[in-house]
């Protein structure tokens, strides 16, 4: 069986090998410049160094495999392909080789590593319209390699064309796309019709530039940009038509069956049920264990966390099985799959394994109390129903929960969608989904809006609060004095009127060290230090004493250091105070625990 592990290894030692930097993972959580919750390619993250910047690594050849979480069709997960989280291996050209290159490597790749045949072996290239010309170029090198040429198809700029929709001044062109047929039988259809052809990765060549008018001109300096899923890849290597059987999931779908006494191969109930469970339990290992986890919460990228939960807590039950057992899912994931590739996790697994449990705790809470809210729309749609029915005989009786009702259910409840069409199809009625999705696509708007303001712990950026962020620093500082160099922030909010500061410690704070604490804050801030801010490579940072909960893909990395005289160094991106005097005069209000080793101070300033 071809593992995981391996095509990772082999992905990232071919390009190394052919003088490409492994510029490593980054977060998995969007910061705020690409418009989404979270990287949803391996390219996204590269965007602004294909966009022209120069990459902190001053390489030009780079690779990486590159979590992503997409979950536009999170209530599609269940059958054989859909997943959450999945991985992409890339690499990349920033104005270095070209096509000449990278179809070579590529068949390489294919054929002398992965063992493909190249006589089977289809490719699709651009054909070419009134804008640009045909992408002959990229099938006379493809016939070059060996391929056939009644295996190279030449297919219009909705299959073979890349570019940023609405922009001008950007780059854009062609892509060539690298196909192979199933040895299934099952389909003996041709490449142009049926299914019996599978997508094995894209190389994308950014040769042009889009300018007004739909126009496009030659770029001086080109690009590539390649995209192959590692989880797909995996799937089709090892002969399989279902991606929950490849070693990614099979401990886990085998645990699963084990507590279950259920078989995945022969019930089809639970078979959906463990896709589920093993899905959503993975991303959401990947969530809170990432580089800047997130918690379960009822805005922004929390929202689609606690979503994911619920939903395998609730397919838990269709199993009969105690929604805890996910945590020993979670440890699979974490300690036998992705032990090597995201070592992260193995050292935030507590942490992991502690927030599932509190979801899942909170959620059993609330189910029943959702089940009696669900219970009086029944009630109120019924009583209307009666109602109306005595004065007009020719009134239709009404069966329709509505989309707000629905989704009040998802929000205030957790229950998803499909929990409420199923109980309501059990009274004989329906929802009115469209309704529902009008009412998440409003919630998700604002989700987004506030996200882009949260970086930081900030729910709004303005003079007070850069003011309580710069007094995080401080305090921060304050702690590790009193508490060592490995106490660290495990979570912030900040609001125009207080602050609140997660950290790591093992018992409650007393009198005597929240008054320490204080008076520490507040004589930073009556010597009215200047806050310097830089921007310097990631390993000149660290040499010099910065710290901060920061992933950087490599050493040359540019960061921003902010620095409060001697009393703090840190990796941050702001906003702050221009002096600690702004800050006023800094009052705990309150010292509590978080979760378990983790303590949270709420605290304001007063002006």
């Amino acid at each position: 069986m071809f593992t995981s592990k391996q095509l990772r290894e082999k992905w990232l030692n071919f390009y190394i090998e052919r003088g490409h930097v492994n510029i490593g993972a980054v977060s998995l959580i969007g910061d705020g410049t690409t418009g989404v919750m979270f990287n949803v390619a391996g390219m996204q993250p590269l965007m602004p160094y294909l966009l022209g910047k120069k990459h902190p690594s001053g390489k030009t050849r780079l690779c990486n495999v590159q979590g992503c979480v997409r979950t536009v069709d999170i209530d599609s997960v269940g059958d054989a392909t859909h997943f959450t989280f999945f991985e992409m291996m890339g690499n990349w050209s920033l104005g270095d080789y070209f096509k000449k290159e990278k179809t070579k490597w590529t068949f390489e790749f294919l054929t002398e590593v992965l063992g493909f045949d190249k006589e089977k072996i289809c490719s699709t290239v651009f054909e070419g319209n009134d804008a640009v010309k045909k992408d002959t170029e990229t099938a006379e090198l493809l016939k070059s390699l060996g391929i056939k040429e009644e295996n190279i198809f030449f297919l219009p700029k909705k299959d073979n064309w890349w570019e940023l929709e609405g922009t001008v001044n950007t780059p854009c062109g062609p892509d060539n796309e690298w196909f192979y047929p199933r040895e299934d039988g099952k389909d003996s259809s041709d490449f142009l019709t049926g299914n019996r052809y599978v997508e094995i990765g894209n190389d994308v060549y950014m040769q042009y530039k889009k300018k007004e008018g739909g126009k496009y001109e030659e770029l001086e300096h080109k690009n590539v940009d390649t995209g192959f899923g590692l989880d797909r890849l995996l799937v089709f290597l090892n002969g399989l038509d279902d991606g929950y059987k490849t070693d990614l999931f099979d401990d886990a779908i085998k645990y699963l069956e084990k507590v279950s006494g259920l078989s995945y191969d022969n019930d089809e109930k639970a078979r959906k049920a463990m896709r589920i469970i093993a899905d959503h339990t993975r991303t959401a290992t990947m969530l809170i264990g990432d580089a800047n986890g997130i918690t379960p919460s009822n805005t922004g990228a929390g929202y689609i966390l606690r979503r994911l939960l619920r939903r395998a807590i609730r397919y838990c039950k269709n199993i009969n099985i105690d929604a805890e057992k996910m945590c020993e899912v979670s440890k699979i994931f974490i300690e036998k799959v992705y032990d090597e590739a995201y070592p992260l996790l193995l050292q935030k697994e507590s942490y992991i394994l502690e927030e599932i449990t509190k979801e899942i705790k909170k959620f059993e809470a609330t189910l029943s109390t959702g089940m009696k809210e669900f219970d009086k729309c029944i009630v109120g749609i019924e009583r209307k129903n009666q109602f109306m029915s005595q004065k007009d005989s020719s009134y239709v009786p009404e069966t329709v929960i509505s989309g707000k009702q629905a989704f009040r259910l998802y929000d205030t409840y957790g229950f998803p969608l499909e929990l409420t069409s199923e109980l309501a199809a059990e009274k004989g009625m329906t929802v009115d989904t469209e309704g529902f999705n009008e009412a998440f696509k409003a919630h998700q708007e604002l989700s987004k809006a506030q996200a882009q303001v949260a970086k930081g712990g900030l729910t709004e950026r303005n003079e007070i609060t850069a003011r309580y962020h710069t007094a995080t620093h401080i305090m921060l500082a304050g702690l590790r004095k009193m508490f060592g160099d490995k106490t660290e922030q495990k979570g912030s909010n900040i609001t125009e009127d207080r602050m609140r500061f997660d950290f790591n410690c093992d018992h409650k704070m007393t009198e005597e060290e929240l008054k320490k604490l204080q008076d520490f804050v507040n004589d930073v801030i009556a010597r009215n230090i200047p806050v310097e801010r830089e921007e310097i490579p990631y390993n000149k940072a660290v040499e010099t004493g910065a710290y901060g909960v920061f992933h950087a893909t490599g050493d040359d990395q540019i960061v921003t250091v902010y620095t409060i005289g001697d009393v703090d160094r840190q990796i941050c991106g702001g906003p702050h105070a221009k002096t600690t005097g702004e800050l006023g005069k800094f009052e705990i209000t309150k010292e509590e625990s978080s979760s378990s080793g983790v303590r949270r101070i709420k605290a304001v300033l007063k002006f």
